[in-house]
């Protein structure tokens, strides 16, 4: 197994674990543990170090994790959609790379979108209203300006 792999695999492991019910009642112990010897260490700033330097560097760790696990289950997603936009009879395969447009090109196609749901509501709609996208490229995209 590669270092990548491995990588991606501790990285699911912990994103599931740091989601567990399990993990936030012994997130929680530990707190109220801490807070219940504060009395014993007298408040002191050490007792405090050790609750700040705990989370700080714990959260530090999880957030790159659980990162790389969002970022891959992005990944899929997008391809997933990509097949099905692909393979239904009907749909538009410019929708398929979305994610790769500018958010001006991305704005373009949410404001035709809102403006389709808004008059399928107005109607009464429930079918399905065949799509006029606005070309991708930023040429044509002019001339509809």
């Amino acid at each position: 197994m590669s270092v990548g792999e491995s990588f991606n695999s501790f990285a699911k492991a912990t994103a599931r674990a740091c989601g567990h019910p399990a993990t936030f009642v012994a997130s929680l112990v530990i707190c109220v543990v801490w807070a219940a010897v504060g009395p014993i260490f007298h408040y002191s700033d050490t007792w405090q170090l050790v609750i700040n330097t705990a989370t700080t560097v714990l959260t530090f760790l999880v957030v790159f994790l659980i990162q790389n696990t969002q970022n891959r289950d992005a990944a899929a997603m997008h391809i997933k959609l990509d097949e099905l936009i692909r393979a239904v009879h009907g749909a538009q395969n410019r929708l398929v790379d979305l994610e790769n447009m500018t958010d001006e090109e991305l704005e373009r196609y949410k404001a035709r979108f809102a403006e389709l749901a808004s008059r399928s509501r107005a109607r009464g709609d429930q079918d399905v209203e065949p799509v006029d996208l606005p070309p991708a490229d930023k040429e044509s995209a002019h001339q509809l300006e």
